[in-house]
């Protein structure tokens, strides 16, 4: 080798390809070891909203946040803290998903729910159970008990019962705040097709000490809906998705729009297929894809990134992770 040349090598090694080794160094990126991420639905949400209520909220927020903060910390795996957080939302009379679902045309509670394992691509779905108290337990038994995803109605039901999985009267769903929403809509009403609220749902999404992701949604659907109307909620790809290899997604709001647009796979692709950040492919999914008003989304990337990103005036939420970062907001 000519001295040049050596001359050359030996300043590479010592200042390294990009410039010294010295002098300016780079920030150490903060590993991330766990990360969630909730959400109880996103829409019009009231500014003006009672103190006391939005107080509620963001105590249940909060509540929720800890607890699956908790469990992550203490080494649970993604998917049963996706499921355990939402159990706790679904129980919760505040958000629209098992005890505090709207109520259908007819005057009855269907819900749906889906989770999915980043891990293995494994997922389940339901929609339309009347009699499941937690039917986000129900869709991971979908998942893990059965050779299929998705179960409807009866069908759903009866699984349910044969897996042993508790059940209640549909009078336990009742509240009256969500009623008293039906009957506005009701004197509203007219013509053949019925007007329907925007009501939200509750997700979570998680990245566990372990590198897997999981997301887990559930909700009862619209004020109102009629004709078997299902949204996007237990449509793997649409309103649940996750994938070790980009994120999880859970999503919220207007669910027909998310069914066209397949919002949470999409998220998750332009990531793998364009090389996207995780904050990158939501907010030009949500900005872009979406329209005005559609919803919004939360997610957890395999590095421990997440986005909360929403076109609404609000979207109750909520994010941490190991790092020390904890919060919860509506408007802001």
């Amino acid at each position: 080798m000519k001295p040049f040349h050596l001359f050359v090598l030996a300043a590479l090694v010592a200042f390294g390809c990009n410039g010294p080794l010295v002098g300016n160094p780079q920030p150490a990126v903060e590993s991330i070891d766990f990360a969630i991420a909730i959400h109880g639905g996103a829409g019009t949400i009231d500014r003006d909203m009672d103190p006391d209520l939005e107080r509620a909220y963001r105590e249940a927020l909060e509540d929720a946040l800890r607890f699956g903060y908790g469990l992550l910390e203490q080494d649970s795996t993604s998917l049963d803290v996706v499921e355990q957080v939402v159990r706790r939302l679904e129980d919760d009379e505040l958000f629209n998903a098992g005890k505090g679902a709207v109520f259908t045309h007819e005057g009855t509670n269907e819900l749906d729910a889906a989770i999915m394992d980043g891990a293995t691509r494994g997922c389940g779905a339901v929609t339309g159970v009347t009699t499941v108290k937690n039917p986000i337990s129900l869709a991971r038994t979908v998942m893990e008990a059965s050779p299929h995803v998705f179960f409807t109605g009866s069908g759903a039901e009866a699984f349910a019962e044969r897996m042993g999985l508790e059940r209640v009267d549909p009078e336990y769903f009742f509240t009256q705040r969500r009623w008293d929403s039906l009957q506005k809509i009701l004197k509203r009403e007219e013509g053949t097709v019925s007007e329907t609220g925007k009501h939200g749902t509750v997700g979570c999404v998680a990245l566990d000490r372990s590198g897997h992701l999981a997301a887990a949604t559930s909700t009862g659907g619209l004020t109102n809906k009629r004709f078997g109307r299902v949204g996007d909620v237990p449509v793997i790809g649409a309103g649940t998705y996750a994938d070790d290899a980009t994120a999880a997604i859970s999503c919220t709001g207007h669910g027909e729009q998310f069914i066209r647009n397949t919002v949470a796979s999409r998220v998750s692709a332009m990531m793998e297929y364009k090389g996207l950040t995780l904050d990158e492919a939501a907010r030009v999914v949500i900005s872009k894809v979406l329209g005005p008003g559609d919803g919004g989304l939360i997610a957890v990337g395999r590095d421990g990134a997440i986005a909360l990103e929403f076109n609404t005036e609000g979207m109750y939420r909520g994010a941490a992770d190991s790092s020390g970062r904890f919060e919860v907001a509506i408007w802001e």
